[in-house]
């Protein structure tokens, strides 16, 4: 009874219960939830994810999630999913996370037959970007309504590649898209061991269409654990547009190896690339990220009430991402030259005669992140009538760089547009196309009321150890079960 407590009147009930009367008051109203009220009944409830990939995060993702849920691996690459499957055989696979302890589980398959996807109530994809095409256009004639596909991370506009290959089916699924990786992780032995080296303290994901966020939030970090804390970002688009490799990978290739800095010779030694930015192509990066923040500007403006908050520029990407670990940040060459988190790391070269080295100038730094980043940025600012002379720039070279014709006359219509993240890849030519494609609805937005800014600074992009220590108080059989869980 509240008068076990000393509590006598109406007042001295709310302030123990912490309900807050003004601030209720004063509060817009919520829509009501978006999920059913819970149930009190205990059953089984099925539920299986997918996950995609063979490689670093796919292994440690599979082995973890195979702890307690049903996990399939599907990888469409070459015959990886074969030799994952011999080299297991029948032995658990053995992930040793960041807390040392030992966690052994053992898929329910590994497999490249993308029927499992009738089965799947998630799908994670820890594959390179350009190969998330592929993996929902396989998916796709099996995936069942309500399926939740988490990428991570979804680089630019995987929202509306999701969408182009669904078709219609795509407003019966949820798409959620990460910023980046939950870990720094590396099997030790392929196929059968891995280790987790550091994990993220949170990290940022938006959902579309927004109104699944409490089921694509629910699942995720169900199947990832305390850590990460996933951090809510409003919409797709600001994800897309705080792209960092869209951005850094091409204006650090360009400003080191384009014709004005480089004469085509050997060099001697593999440069620096983070803790080499010098004046030069610190010039280029701030060129291109502002292009991005007009870009972001413009759409606030056509779309009013539009949350681009996490749409930043790249300077305040290192301030959120590396806060307290740089020694230097009165500028954005400050940053990345005196990041710990950079040292040592060398541009991507092939080697040379006597012993010199040359540009690999075919390595993911531009055949990645220029199609599945740089590309969104270009195609959306020529949608919105943004000038972005620095990105054409870097555009033009990286395109020659990785043998593609996607800018012609400074325009995104070259014939291989159709194998980049600009948004005419899929026919978007106008706003309201962009804006439907995106599930961005205009009206809604106008007439919603502001929200308040997030209570939770932005996640950094550093892996650690997290300190986290749990008690279970008891006994009996929940006890029990609860300790060995956790």
């Amino acid at each position: 009874a509240p008068q076990a407590t000393g509590i006598a009147t109406l007042d001295d009930f709310l302030k123990a219960s912490k309900i807050d009367k003004a601030a209720l008051a004063s509060a817009p109203p919520k829509p009501p939830p978006a999920v059913p009220p819970p149930a009190e009944t205990e059953e089984k409830n099925p539920f299986c994810v997918l996950v995609c990939g063979g490689g670093n995060a796919a292994q440690v993702a599979t082995a973890m999630f195979a702890a307690r849920f049903q996990t399939i691996a599907v990888s469409f690459f070459a015959d990886e999913a074969a030799r994952w499957k011999a080299a297991l055989g029948d032995d658990d696979y053995e992930l040793t996370l960041d807390t040392d302890k030992i966690v052994k589980s053992k898929p329910d398959d590994i497999t490249n037959d993308p029927s499992v996807a009738a089965k799947a109530d998630a799908i994670v994809l820890a594959v390179p970007s350009f190969a998330h095409g592929e993996y929902f256009e396989k998916f796709a004639p099996y995936m069942k309504p309500n399926t939740v596909v988490a990428c991570m991370p979804a680089r630019s506009g995987g929202d509306i590649l999701f969408a182009s290959k669904l078709g219609d089916k795509a407003k019966d699924m949820v798409f959620m898209g990460f910023e980046t990786l939950p870990w720094a992780c590396r099997f030790t032995e392929w196929g059968k061991k891995a280790k987790i080296l550091g994990t993220k303290g949170s990290i940022l994901a938006a959902v579309t269409p927004p109104a699944k966020y409490p089921l694509a939030f629910a699942l995720l970090q169900g199947l990832l654990g305390v850590f990460p804390n996933i951090v809510e970002s409003p919409n797709n688009l600001g994800v897309s547009l705080r792209n960092p490799g869209a951005v850094i990978h091409p204006g650090v290739m360009y400003g080191r190896w384009c014709p004005e800095k480089w004469d085509g010779n050997p060099v001697d030694e593999k440069p620096l690339f983070y803790q080499g930015v010098e004046e030069f192509s610190e010039s280029v990066l701030l060129g291109l990220t502002g292009e991005v923040q007009a870009i972001k500007k413009k759409m606030e403006e056509l779309v009013p009430g539009l949350d681009l908050r996490d749409a930043c520029d790249l300077k305040q990407w290192y301030m959120d991402c590396y806060a307290g670990q740089m020694t230097d940040t009165s500028s954005l060459r400050a940053c990345m030259n005196t990041n710990p988190g950079y040292r040592g790391l060398t541009h991507p070269c092939k080697d040379a005669d006597d012993g010199k080295f040359v540009p690999d100038l075919k390595y993911r730094y531009l055949a990645e992140d220029v199609p599945t980043g740089m590309c969104f940025n270009k195609g959306l600012g020529e949608i919105l009538g943004v000038p972005m002379p620095m990105t054409d720039k870097v555009l033009a070279w990286a395109q020659d760089c990785i043998g593609l014709k996607i800018l012609e006359n400074g325009k995104m219509c070259g014939p291989d547009v159709v194998k980049t993240r600009a948004p005419q890849a899929t026919g978007i030519a106008t706003l309201d196309d962009f804006l439907k494609a995106s599930k961005i609805d205009k009206a809604a937005l106008a007439s919603a009321p502001p929200k308040p800014p997030p209570a939770v600074p932005p996640p950094a992009e550093t892996e650690e150890k997290n300190p986290f220590c749990v008690l279970v108080c008891g006994g009996g059989n929940a006890a029990q079960v609860a300790t060995a869980m956790f």
